[in-house]
Order: structure tokens, then sequence, then C-alpha cells
């Protein structure tokens, strides 16, 4: 089986497990970064928006009630079921966000939720060039990520530089600032920030330092 199968039959595997035992893990509200997302795309117009890795919706709601056209894509058949009834105007796809060929059409905007992180070195590169070549000329990125400073960091076997296996089958990569600028520098960077995101799911309350970047792609 070729590694990019073998990933994302782990990964399925993963998040199957966790939505069929959890839920909707995160809770109904979306995260502060998706509240942030939307602000910067309606002052640039944008209208059509890709969320890879969508999982139940929480996050693709806020952008499609804000009269937003929306497509998720996510890997987990539980959670795309959870997603229909947690957001029907929104367009969900049982799919990885490694392969994307199979969406017809370019987008204003991909907003992508705490996946890059989740992958190893070669398969990030990959989601960032299936997202860019889903973005119409002159269209946005936003992507939010664990960072160096998350209390995670560091736990677990090493697999590659920053990243770790903080969960069996879960890897976490931490980006540092000038890593994360460095996975978009074949963009034009618009914005980046560090920015708490609270959660209670899990072990109960708690705050992730979320690193987030605002991208634009050129014009031909």
């Amino acid at each position: 089986m070729p590694a990019i199968e073998c990933i994302a039959t782990s990964t399925k595997d993963y998040w199957d497990r966790r939505f069929e035992d959890e839920g909707k893990i995160w809770g109904d509200m979306p995260s502060r970064t998706a509240e942030h997302a939307l602000s910067l795309f309606l002052d640039k117009g944008v209208r059509t928006i890709l969320i890879p890795g969508s999982g139940y919706g929480r996050n693709a709601r806020i952008f499609s009630s804000a009269g937003c056209e929306v497509a998720g894509v996510e890997i987990s058949p539980i959670a795309c079921g959870m997603a229909h009834e947690h957001d029907p105007r929104t367009v969900f796809f049982e799919a990885s966000a490694l392969d994307m060929e199979f969406l017809i059409g370019d987008f204003d905007a991909v907003y992508c939720f705490n996946v890059l992180h989740l992958f190893p070195e070669l398969e990030r590169g990959l989601l960032l060039r299936q997202c860019a070549a889903k973005l119409k000329e002159g269209g946005f990125l936003f992507f939010t990520v664990f960072s160096e400073e998350e209390t995670g960091f560091g736990e677990g076997p090493k697999i590659e530089e920053n990243t770790f296996e903080s969960k069996p089958g879960r890897p976490v990569h931490y980006f540092t600032e000038e890593d994360l600028r460095d996975h978009f520098r074949e963009l034009d960077i618009l914005e980046t920030g560090l920015m708490e995101d609270p959660e209670d799911h899990g072990d109960g309350p708690h705050v992730h330092a979320l690193r987030y970047i605002f991208a634009g792609k050129p014009d031909a």
C-alpha cells in the first residue's frame, strides 16, 4: 500500500474512534481563529471557502451562516454524518485532505484548522500544494497550527524535528514562527500571530497556543 494511503487509513481509523467515542469533541462553538479568519475573508470579498479536515462542521457553520458558499473535506465518515446535521448549508465530502483532486472548481479562500501539524514533513508539503491548487489566483489561505508554546511540546517519541507522537497514532508537529513562514514561503504572507484558543474536552478546560498564518496566492 502506498505511503499516502497508509497515512490516510491510519488517520481515518484514529478519528473514527474519537468521534464515535466522544461525539462533538470540541462542542458547538467555533474556534476563535475562525472568527478572525471570517473577518479577514469578508474584508477581502471572499465568497467561496474550502475547509480541509472539516470535522463535524463547527467551524464551517460560522462561514456558511455569514452567507459564504462552503465545502468541507473530512476523512471520517462518522464526522461527515454529524456535519450534515450540524451545518446543512455546507457541502461535506468524505475524503482525505491529502487528495482533493476530485473537487471541481476553485475557491476564493481556504480555512484549515489544526490539520497541518498532524502530518510528517512530506505530507505537510502535499497538503499545502493540494490547498493551493484549489485556490483561485489572488485567493487566500488561513491556517492554524500547534505552536512550540503548547504544553504538550516534546511529549512522546520524537519522529522528526519538533514532531512527537503525543498520543498513539497521532503525530504532532509544533511550529515556530520561522518554521510556519518557511512552509508558506511560496505565497504572499499577509499576517501571522499567536492566539490562545480555549477548549473543553477530554481532560477538561484548557487553552491551546495556536499559531495562525494568513497568506495570498500570487496572481500568475
